[in-house]
């Protein structure tokens, strides 16, 4: 496709703001929804400082030739969960979140020394177009009913975790909300000038939160709960806990993990540390598809194979240590977002620069307190308006990659078909607790679908 930024590309300063800006958003409200999900004094802050820390180091390993974003990773949900069970203390329980994502960044290093030694034509064979293309799609398309849920939802980030309650919104009110904040993107991307282009996701959230704001206060005004969305008391209970104002009420330290994992290092066990290994390594090896097909799908808009360059020990590293860091202050292992790569299909802007900034842009927002309360009372339903956007344009850049597949012949059709109903129809296996998700099983499931054809070919 067409880029307006390439990876070494230097947005002007103003630009590069506002499309770092908008590369923050697009990923903050999953990075810090997964900490509420875990609780257990997990922060959000924290988790949104260890992103912004985990891609930073990425880009660096990478040598800032792989616009990726790195954020907090739904796969390893039932790992941190693990973490917890038992009954087990809060400082035991932390640490536990930091060893289990050593162990998982561990096995991504051990991954990328192994490329380095044998190289990537592997993988071409095993994941060929008719393969990778399918793969990229059904992370889209596994997603598609998180968005539909989500544009039917409230403010659910405001109560999570916090003691908020969820306002009783109306279902048809929070649709509004969506459908506003995907036209308003739809028609920055489409109709608008050079500048307004390159951030519809920024502008979709603005003008999506003004309108369930809107509704908000016609509901408080008028004492309608259905017109209720957005819960304004998280801005008092972030930032006036205790009633006063003070110097925490604008600037805070987040409750990073490795503070209060140094209160269970006196409980921890030899059979604990083995309970955290067994959860955590066999989801690392099951995210391994995912994370190469995350980077071929980047590459495919980007029109540079990042497997090749930087190469994919690099990217492999940069994963595996990035997800170190992420966990090490904020608990969450890392993983590729796919909400950043449909900002570079949508905008076109490839800038590794404007990733940088981001990056930068998390580690010290996390430090401003009204902006983690802006950030907490985003409604779900103004995401899913993006989602539904973000989603579709991973899907459409995973079947733009079986464009070329010849679709005559019933092999390719039988890869396709394993992977796209599979995926689709979200066959996920578990294992105690190990959950090797849709998007690996549907992959996995291909490649020896592809294998058993190939003889034919």
């Amino acid at each position: 496709m067409k880029l307006n930024y390439g990876i070494s590309d230097r947005p002007p300063f103003p630009r590069l703001i506002s499309l770092a800006l908008q590369q923050m958003m697009a990923i903050l409200t999953a990075t810090t929804a997964l900490p509420m999900l875990i609780g257990h004094g997990v922060s959000p802050a924290a988790a949104m400082f260890g992103a912004g820390a985990g891609t930073f180091l990425y880009l660096l390993l990478t040598g800032l030739k792989s616009p990726m974003f790195l954020g907090s990773s739904f796969t390893f949900l039932g790992c941190m969960l693990a973490a917890f069970a038992g009954g087990v203390s809060v400082g035991l329980g932390m640490l536990g979140l930091i060893i289990g994502a050593t162990a998982a960044g561990l096995v991504y290093v051990v991954l990328a020394i192994v490329v380095k030694k044998v190289g990537v034509g592997w993988i071409e064979r095993l994941m060929p177009p008719v393969v990778i293309g399918p793969s990229i799609a059904i992370i889209g398309l596994s997603l598609a009913g998180n968005a539909v849920s989500n544009m039917r939802t409230g403010n659910v980030m405001a109560a999570l975790g916090t003691g908020g309650s969820v306002p009783v919104a109306s279902e048809y009110v929070t649709i509004i909300c969506a459908l506003v904040t995907l036209v308003v993107t739809i028609i920055s991307s489409v109709y608008g000038n050079n500048i307004l282009k390159l951030i519809p996701f920024l502008l979709g959230m603005v003008a999506g939160y003004a309108v369930a704001a809107g509704f908000t206060v016609a509901g408080n005004v008028l004492n309608i709960d259905a017109l209720k969305i957005v819960d304004f008391e998280i801005f008092s209970r972030t930032m006036f806990p205790d009633g006063t104002v003070s110097l925490a009420s604008f600037i805070s330290v987040p409750d990073f993990v490795f503070i209060k994992a140094i209160d269970g290092v006196s409980e921890l066990s030899v059979s604990y540390v083995i309970t955290i290994l067994t959860a955590y390594i066999p989801v690392a090896l099951a995210a391994f598809a995912e994370h190469i097909g995350d980077h071929k799908n980047l590459s495919s808009i980007v029109g540079k194979d990042l497997l090749t360059e930087p190469g994919l020990e690099r990217t492999l590293l940069g994963d595996g240590l990035g997800s170190i860091v992420g966990a090490f202050f904020g608990g969450c292992p890392n993983t590729t977002y796919g909400e950043a790569i449909a900002c570079v299909a949508l905008t076109g802007n490839a800038s590794t620069i404007t990733t940088l900034a981001a990056s930068l842009g998390c580690i010290g927002f996390a430090f401003f307190t009204p902006f983690m309360a802006f950030i907490s009372s985003m409604p779900s339903c103004v995401m899913g308006g993006i989602c539904v956007a973000a989603y579709g344009f991973i899907t459409a850049s995973g079947l733009r990659m079986i464009q070329n597949v010849d679709l005559n012949e019933n092999r390719n059709i039988f890869v396709i078909s394993v992977i796209l109903i599979t995926g689709a129809g979200q066959l996920s296996l578990n294992f105690g607790a190990v959950t090797i998700t849709e998007v690996a099983a549907a992959t996995v499931l291909g490649i020896l679908t592809n294998l058993l054809v190939s003889r034919s070919r």
